[in-house]
């Protein structure tokens, strides 16, 4: 699969793509059925995203008799971890210990999740800053989080 810049994608194509990513395939009456279980999209709608999915390069279609059939021609990992560590980037350094934390507590973790969390924890401990300084302006001179 290709490398993506998730960050060109609408949150309405991240929406479709997690269909087709879960489901691996799909066509797009099924995509439209289960989009319009959480969503009040027309078909048409659904069906311009595809086509602006596939003009991106990150869906494939192939005809089959009648229907079309979607597949991902991007794998959802990276794309997801490209727009994460994006967000990341534009956001202050001292407000990214809060974020995460906010995150932590509204985010259903298994045992697993947590204690591989925790075991990152602890090594980061070791080498952790006392306090992360604001990285808002280069000359150091913000107001706002100092």
């Amino acid at each position: 699969m290709m490398d993506v810049n998730g960050t060109e994608m609408t949150s309405a194509e991240w929406e479709l793509m997690r269909i087709i990513w879960t489901k691996g395939q799909a066509s797009s009456s099924e995509i439209i059925n289960l989009i319009q279980l959480k969503k009040d999209w027309s078909e048409s709608t659904v069906k311009t995203l595809l086509h602006r999915l596939v003009s991106k390069q990150y869906l494939q279609t192939t005809k089959d008799g009648r229907r079309f059939i979607y597949t991902p021609l991007i794998d959802e990992a990276p794309a997801v971890q490209q727009i994460t560590s994006e967000l990341f980037r534009q956001i202050c350094a001292m407000e990214k210990g809060p974020l995460l934390l906010k995150l932590l507590e509204e985010t259903t973790l298994s045992q697993a999740d947590i204690a591989a969390m925790q075991a990152v924890l602890s090594l980061k401990l070791q080498t952790a800053p006392l306090k992360v300084h604001c990285d808002c302006l280069p000359d150091g001179s913000c107001n706002k989080c100092c």
